[in-house]
């Protein structure tokens, strides 16, 4: 299980918390949808979750320990804009190698093309590059995501094979994912459970 307890988080510490007294479980093979107005934290407590910011106060732990510093993480963070999520001076075979080498099965799922290998990132649309952004994250090891996000940049179709093929790979992985997202309609098909972030703190959604 992965547990936040008593989150908090200040940008600057002379204002108020974005994230104040947060808890929130993710078991594993369960999907949690979260969302909030713009600048609600919830980018930020996707970063939190994912080890990628530290709490001020508050823990963060992957049953019951907290998560390692160094080596692959089992928390991985799928952003909105890939571009931010990878070198732009690699070609695609080495961004998507960085972590493992994905199988054949995985990148077929995910349409990722072998003609892309030889590609710098500038070279593929924003849809091809969030591909292969999961299927970097999708390695041995690695069990929750937090997707922040990841489909609102693309065409419905896009989204809709990527959601696809995703959902398919943490059903058969047992995975468990925090889906951050304005999307209402989104959350409520991939979803078991949501919550919503207003003024720091957690609300339960019906």
């Amino acid at each position: 299980m992965l547990s936040a307890s008593a989150l908090r988080y200040c940008h600057d510490r002379h204002r108020d918390p974005v994230i104040d007294s947060v808890s929130l479980r993710v078991k594993a093979g369960e999907i949690v949808g979260l969302t909030g107005d713009s600048g609600a934290g919830k980018s930020t407590l996707g970063r939190l979750l994912a080890g990628l910011l530290r709490p001020q106060a508050g823990r963060i732990e992957l049953d019951g320990t907290p998560l390692p510093r160094h080596g692959l993480q089992p928390v991985q963070l799928l952003m909105q804009t890939p571009e931010l999520a990878v070198n732009p001076r690699w070609r695609i075979e080495r961004i998507l190698h960085e972590a493992w080498t994905p199988d054949t099965t995985l990148l077929e799922a995910l349409s990722i093309r072998r003609d892309w290998y030889s590609r710098f990132p500038h070279e593929l649309s924003g849809g091809e590059l969030q591909r292969v952004t999961v299927a970097r994250a999708l390695a041995p090891g690695v069990r929750y995501l937090i997707a922040d996000e990841i489909s609102s940049m693309l065409d419905a179709l896009t989204q809709a094979e990527l959601w696809h093929a995703l959902l398919q790979v943490v059903a058969s992985r047992r995975m468990g994912m925090l889906v951050i997202s304005h999307d209402a309609a989104l959350l409520s098909r991939v979803a078991n459970r949501c919550y919503r972030l207003n003024a720091g703190q957690l609300d339960a959604l019906a």
